[in-house]
């Protein structure tokens, strides 16, 4: 029986180390994703807080009220679901970070606070 030496790589085991390092990256970047928008974001003027936690929770502060909120990720979609106000609502997550508000909205973008 031959064996190939110790560093040849044969094209099955290559596309089959490709189709594995694929797989890794994709399962990296879902994970990435949700986890990437955890932390506390503000206005310019901290009229609005949102603070998004870990499991789908999330607590929503305007003008020092807060709702219980919980939240779910969808691409570039935020999807926050509100006790009271402001209800169901789809946040627009921005190239730079960013959280906007529906168009038509008076809410301002939403900036991540550094740690």
């Amino acid at each position: 029986m031959l064996r190939p030496e110790a560093g040849t790589l044969s094209l099955k085991n290559a596309l089959g180390l490709v189709l594995l390092l694929v797989t890794l990256a994709s399962l990296a970047g879902s994970e990435g994703c949700g986890s990437s928008v955890q932390g506390t974001y503000s206005d310019p003027n901290g009229a609005f807080t949102l603070e998004l936690q870990s499991g789908g929770k999330a607590a929503f502060t305007f003008m020092g009220q807060t709702a219980q909120c919980t939240y779910t990720v969808d691409g570039k979609k935020l999807m926050l679901d509100c006790k009271g106000d402001p209800g169901k609502v789809t946040l627009t997550i921005q190239d730079d970070g960013s959280l906007t508000g529906p168009p038509g909205t008076f809410m301002p973008p939403l900036r991540k606070r550094k740690s």
